[in-house]
């Protein structure tokens, strides 16, 4: 079955349970992990049948249905990051109170007036839906185009391929055969991902391998084996254990199957120090930001005792309460797609315990300011007064 199709024409309500019935399978939509009906299937020492089953496995794998359509990325929900994480805080049942809060933005109001938003797009959302079927109706004719899977992590311009290009790709790139070395991995982006998804579907779905094998399966495709598995994960194609300790396709899901004691000690990873880093990415962090206009190169720059907080910021330009006018204007006249948050630098604290991080934060912010000067058509600041 082949999972992309699986998702995508999925009725609405296969995707609100996530997963749908196929003859006597249910099956997962976000991984193809399927049931069969008249199965009774075990689980930590209690029975269940099929579809009560497929439900814990939504639950046990991918948290809920909506956790794993809204995981799915801004290509596939077109749903901008603030609206993302919006909607996430709303199905976790916070009030608006408590968004505002943990949000640092201004009033419980803007988080009304997001809703609202949400309410238009939903409303949208449905007419355009009824234009599209009566399209279909009218017997409109178009290319076949190949279909993001499901665990893209992005759903761009190299998705704008036909089965024909792809096919015309994979002639090219296996010049001696779909089943024989790749030529080079020097290729452009949908040159890439058509190879990517040829690769991927010489895998064994129902297999988990070590990094070791991995690599054995990988190797006959190409000689740079580890380039190509990164790209595979990378592309979403291929997925692993965060240890290291399993890989899988993507395709057909994780297999129920535990690694042997042998394998497990193949770990290629060190999982102390992956814990270690885990930490670092977690821990409050001070620092020096800047929002620029991507076309331009126009800079607004501040520092954020939290650098978490940026989220805050974008939620104001979005309601049109941020407190710098002209970047404000410019959002509003452009869009949010036509800026990037960037963070600029990361505060190493002093020792000193006289000097306090609000004083540390005002002099990493002017040397930003004043490396970059984002002035008149450098920036959004007022330049400072001779």
């Amino acid at each position: 079955m082949n999972m992309t199709d699986t998702l995508w024409n999925a009725p609405i309500e296969d995707l609100k349970k996530g997963y749908a019935r196929s003859g006597e399978l249910f099956v997962c939509l976000f991984c193809g992990h399927s049931a069969e009906q008249g199965v009774i299937y075990a689980e930590n020492g209690s029975f269940y049948e099929a579809e009560k089953f497929m439900r814990r496995h939504i639950a046990s794998q991918h948290g809920s249905a909506f956790e794993a359509l809204i995981g799915q990325g801004k290509k596939a929900t077109g749903l901008t990051d603030h609206q993302n994480a919006l909607l996430r805080l709303f199905y976790s049942g916070r009030s608006d109170d408590e968004i505002k809060k943990e949000l640092g933005i201004g009033s419980a109001s803007t988080i009304r007036n997001h809703r609202f938003a949400l309410k238009e797009k939903e409303r949208q959302a449905r007419l355009f839906l009824a234009l599209m079927e009566l399209l279909k109706q009218q017997g409109d004719s178009e290319p076949a185009f190949i279909e993001p899977h499901p665990q893209a992590g992005t759903r761009d311009d190299r998705y704008n391929l036909t089965e024909e290009e792809e096919r015309q790709i994979l002639g090219s790139a296996f010049p001696d055969g779909p089943d024989k070395p790749l030529r080079t991995f020097d290729l452009k982006e949908k040159q890439r991902l058509a190879v990517l998804r040829h690769t991927a579907a010489r895998l064994d779905d129902k297999r988990l391998y070590t990094e070791k094998e991995i690599n054995a399966a990988l190797e006959p495709v190409y000689a740079d084996y580890a380039i190509l598995r990164r790209f595979l994960i990378e592309y979403g194609f291929l997925d692993r254990e965060s240890d290291g300790s399993a890989y899988w396709t993507t395709r057909g899901g994780k297999p129920e199957s535990d690694l042997s004691p042998t394998q497990k000690e193949e770990l290629p990873m060190n999982r102390r120090k992956e814990l270690q880093e885990i930490y670092k990415e977690i821990k409050q962090e001070s620092g020096v930001y800047r929002i620029v206009h991507k076309e331009s190169g126009r800079s607004f720059i501040a520092s954020l005792p939290n650098l978490k907080s940026m989220e805050g910021r974008r939620f104001e330009l979005n309601n049109g309460s941020f407190k710098n006018k002209a970047l404000q204007q410019d959002w509003k006249t452009y869009g949010e797609e036509a800026f990037e948050f960037e963070v600029l630098e990361v505060l190493k604290p002093s020792d000193n315990a006289y000097i306090s991080v609000r004083d540390q934060l005002g002099e990493l912010e002017a040397k930003w300011m004043n490396q970059l000067r984002p002035y008149g058509d450098r920036g959004y600041h007022r330049p400072p007064a001779e």
